[in-house]
């Protein structure tokens, strides 16, 4: 399983080689990682195979936001799913990720074990 992540904040990158050790070890997931909306994009574009990848982007990010990229890669790529991840749980903010195509919706802290559940849960079917 492929994921790349799309945070501004650097410090997730850590995060996630922590908590998901093991997979990575085994070579079960690989994980790649972009700081800004318009890196996730250059490296979507740049792999052949897109849809082995599953995109987690933090949806408050500058310049381009985390919907903004949602909205771009369903334009380009449907079939890439999306993983909308934020600090802020409000209604307004799952509202509008699920209507631009988003195809789960976390709040921070994550909930890694939860996470990985939804993400084998995509790679089955």
């Amino acid at each position: 399983m492929k994921l790349l992540v799309v945070d501004d904040e650097q410090d997730v990158q850590f995060l996630f080689k922590q908590k998901f050790r093991k997979e990575l070890k085994s070579g079960e997931v690989q994980i790649k990682f972009a700081f800004n909306g318009q890196s996730a994009l250059e490296f979507i574009e740049s792999i052949q195979n897109r849809t082995d990848y599953y995109v987690l982007t933090d949806i408050n990010m500058p310049e381009m936001s985390g919907t903004e990229l949602l909205k771009k890669i369903k334009i380009r790529y449907p079939a890439l799913k999306v993983i909308m991840i934020t600090a802020y749980g409000d209604e307004q903010s799952y509202s509008l990720a699920l209507k631009n195509g988003a195809d789960d919706y976390f709040t921070k802290p994550l909930e890694f074990n939860l996470l990985k559940e939804k993400l084998h849960y995509f790679n089955q079917v």
